[in-house]
């Protein structure tokens, strides 16, 4: 249940720590007081969906904390998987909003808006009037008639639905091999043209080109670096006076010199070893100038296979690397192409063999749907009629259709509020005080059934009055036994039940201000006086007291 909500520049509200009983909770106040801003906060905490107009003007950021107190869900697993803090039965949920960010925290620890979405199907649902306007529509009807029966045939409906997304991806496997199996012969004659022509040319090496343009560079001068290596060669160790001529004559006086002076030692090594290097230098220019040949068939060949390369570079993307990608993207294409076209049938027939299958068990949901249609149409009518619509027949209407997410059927509730009108749909029918009674009698069917903690009522007495508010009023305290229940009432009848009575006040006097109040004693007496005649005197503050003592 929610323990504790506080708020801190919020809206209108400064700071704000409300403490909610367990039972039954009433807010109440004059229109347009704000007495739905803690419902609302209420509501965007768990919310992925925050405004930032919801920070007081003129401050950083606006803080919502809201305490539950959990006696009924074990969530010690969910907490050591999110590295939350346990902090017994008590679950401090923050949201803290500023204008650049929204974070969220459980026990201190942020978490993502999927957890909190968790924890609001555990602890709360909040009935508003969007809420309303879905119960009207149609295609809501079906989720609620399965809420309603998941603990009979839920998990057979989990399985289907899981079933259904493997049918459905098989569907759109089949839709694209079937694309892929129309592409005309021209379309896989091409493929085949580009895979051959890469193919013929039987690239091993992405840098071939850069390989070849360097011996072909060699080739194309070859009689200039015959020229130039072979006179480098003679200068070194031609004849008389060359310069190993020249260097042999000045290792003689080196030589003679280190007699005199043995410290000339490693200079003389060093002009040895000066000596052998130029002596290798000179037979490896010998040796290259004598390779060197006027190979004109190898020429010819190398320019015949850059040319060739430099077209496929052109075609295939720039790059050797490009073009042998390329290559293996179009033989995948043409693989697919002979993939799909010979899997077809075989993927029909798996589709056809699962949709036996969603058929048979989404017959088998239509009949357990058809029993609690039945089942619960009653227990509404039953809940209407106690709401002060004894008259009125309520029916969950379902009817076949095509095979889908889930399921055969369609389900819509169907009510008649009069004896003479015939049933129609529900969103045509029910007034706005029909519809309230309708709201509240599937809400206190369902929450027998669930284990949510706290049902919130924003307004539900919406268009009653009389011996319909007395019964509603009299149905909210019966939910109220079994759940925390928070109620938004304009009604003096239902505000009196409460166990917990919040009065909420609009102040503009150097600022616009929100207050809530608890009110007790002679403060509840005349708020309940006002509540039900607009003014306080005599005859409402005794009518405020005979409400009090029933």
């Amino acid at each position: 249940m929610i323990k504790q909500v506080r708020l801190k520049d919020y809206i209108l509200i400064d700071e704000l720590c409300a403490n909610f009983d367990s039972r039954l909770n009433i807010i109440t106040g004059e229109t347009g007081a704000g007495k739905s801003i803690i419902l609302n906060a209420i509501d965007m905490v768990f919310s992925a969906r925050v405004s930032k107009d919801v920070i007081k003007t003129g401050c950083d950021k606006a803080v919502i904390e809201v305490v539950l107190e959990n006696t009924k869900h074990n969530l010690t697993n969910l907490f050591e998987e999110n590295g939350i803090d346990n902090l017994g039965s008590e679950i401090v949920i923050t949201k803290e909003i500023t204008q650049n960010s929204v974070r969220s925290r459980i026990n201190g620890t942020l978490v993502n808006q999927e957890l909190l979405k968790n924890l609001r199907t555990l602890f709360v649902d909040i009935h508003s009037q969007h809420q309303t306007y879905t119960f009207l529509q149609p295609q809501y009807h079906i989720n609620l008639l399965d809420s309603y029966a998941k603990d009979v045939y839920g998990n057979i409906l989990d399985d289907y639905k899981d079933n259904y997304k493997e049918y459905n991806n098989l569907c759109n496997e089949l839709e694209n091999l079937k694309n892929k199996a129309t592409a005309t012969d021209s379309q896989i004659d091409f493929l085949k043209f580009q895979i051959n022509e890469i193919e013929e040319a039987n690239i091993q090496n992405p840098n071939e080109d850069e390989e070849l343009g360097q011996e072909l560079e060699v080739l194309e001068n070859a009689e200039k670096l015959k020229e130039l290596t072979g006179s480098a060669y003679w200068a070194i160790n031609g004849d008389d006076g060359s310069i190993l001529d020249g260097l042999t004559r000045i290792k003689s006086d080196i030589s003679k010199a280190v007699g005199f002076d043995k410290s000339l030692d490693e200079i003389n090594q060093q002009f040895l070893d000066v000596l052998e290097n130029l002596k290798d230098v000179s037979s490896s220019l010998r040796d290259y100038s004598q390779s060197l040949d006027n190979d004109t068939q190898r020429l010819n060949d190398i320019q015949e296979r850059l040319f060739l390369l430099d077209k496929l570079k052109h075609k295939y993307g720039g790059t050797l690397e490009n073009v042998l990608q390329n290559y293996e993207q179009f033989c995948s294409e043409l693989n697919s192409i002979e993939f799909s076209t010979q899997n077809i049938d075989d993927l029909q027939e798996k589709i056809t063999q699962k949709k036996e299958e969603l058929l048979k068990t989404a017959q088998i949901i239509s009949e357990h749907r058809k029993d609690y249609a039945q089942v619960l149409s009653v227990l509404i009518q039953d809940k209407l009629a106690v709401l002060e619509l004894p008259k009125s027949r309520f029916c969950i209407n379902v009817t076949e259709k095509d095979l889908s997410p889930n399921g055969i059927d369609n389900v819509e509730f169907l009510i008649s509020t009069n004896v003479s009108e015939d049933l129609k749909p529900l969103a045509k029918v029910a007034s706005g005080g029909e519809i309230s009674r309708v709201m509240l009698a599937i809400k206190s069917i369902f929450a027998q059934t669930d284990d949510i903690d706290t049902v919130i009522f924003d307004e539900i007495d919406t268009g009653i009055s009389g011996k319909a508010t007395q019964s509603v009023a009299d149905e909210i305290v019966e939910l109220s036994k079994t759940h925390q229940v928070i109620v938004i009432t304009h009604q003096a009848i239902i505000a009196s039940k409460a166990n917990k009575h919040f009065y909420v006040r609009k102040s503009q006097e150097n600022e616009t201000k929100v207050e809530v109040y608890v009110l007790t004693g002679d403060n509840r007496i005349k708020a309940l006086a006002e509540l039900a005649s607009g003014t306080i005197n005599e005859q409402s503050v005794e009518f405020a007291k005979s409400l009090l003592n029933k």
